[in-house]
């Protein structure tokens, strides 16, 4: 397993995050997943570009993640909640319509840290992420664990300016390219 390493001589570059919770049942007060994901960050040094909950519905869904990709002075977008095998779990349908290049080596090393955690009950995880314009959109399921195994074993790291051998905040200067 590849040990994570720092760039010394670099300094760390907050970014600004938000979170979407996509549940039928939770409100801000009852979330605990998305909690614990805008706890992380803060406690990484991120800023929160918000927290909110809409149900498990692609174009409320969708009109969320399209409102902060709009804003310039978001980085990211976690989502989480809505990745698994339910009738009603519809965030991938909801958001990987929209991305622009998708990052299939993150559903591959998500499960990887997941199974280390819940064993082959990480199957019922349909985590997906890529890039939406210039906004790096990640889409997590809805436990406490999941949250934890994304943000600690993956995004922690790829959110870090001083990870190395490379990370996605030195690609974000260059995301506009054509």
């Amino acid at each position: 397993m590849f040990i994570s390493a720092r760039f010394e001589d670099r300094e760390f570059r907050p970014l600004a995050i938000a979170v979407l919770v996509v549940s039928d049942t939770r409100t801000l007060d009852t979330d605990t997943a998305g909690a614990l994901l805008q706890s992380m960050l803060e406690a990484d040094g991120h800023r929160s570009a918000g927290r909110q909950v809409v149900p498990d519905d692609v174009q409320r869904i969708r009109a969320a993640v399209q409102g902060w990709v709009a804003d310039p002075e978001i980085d990211v977008v976690l989502t989480t909640g809505g990745t698994g095998f339910s009738g009603r779990d519809v965030t991938p349908e909801a958001i990987e319509p929209l991305f622009d290049k998708r990052m299939d080596g993150f559903s591959v090393l998500f499960h990887q840290y997941s199974a280390a955690t819940i064993g082959t009950s990480s199957i019922q995880s349909r985590a997906t992420a890529g890039l939406i314009g210039e906004t790096f959109v990640f889409c997590l399921p809805g436990s406490r664990g999941a949250c934890r195994d994304a943000w600690e074993g993956i995004l922690r790291h790829q959110l870090d300016y001083r990870h190395k051998p490379c990370n996605f905040v030195e690609v974000m200067p260059r995301l506009a390219e054509r």
